[in-house]
């Protein structure tokens, strides 16, 4: 596992896999399970476009650290960049 694999800024470790392992060996509630809704929720009115980006190992860095430094995830800071250079 990367030491870079977050969950909204937590790191990952073996024991969370772990523990959702053994969650799922005990089964979901199918019914709460429908419940939720599908997919990612919409960002406006038309669809988001997924685009493939391949940035430097020292852009990538960057990305990691400016999202943990804020406890945000690395598509909330490429997100708000992209925002901010609209300006």
């Amino acid at each position: 596992m990367s030491e870079y694999e977050t969950i909204n800024g937590v790191p990952v470790s073996e024991g969370h896999m772990a523990a959702w392992a053994a969650e799922a060996e005990r089964g979901y509630d199918m019914q709460a399970l429908e419940k939720r809704g599908r997919g990612r929720p919409g960002r406006g009115a038309p669809p988001s476009q997924v685009v493939p980006v391949r940035p430097s190992v020292e852009e990538l860095a960057a990305i990691y650290a400016r999202a943990k430094k804020e406890h945000k995830t690395r598509s909330q800071v490429i997100h708000e960049a992209l925002v901010a250079n609209q300006a």
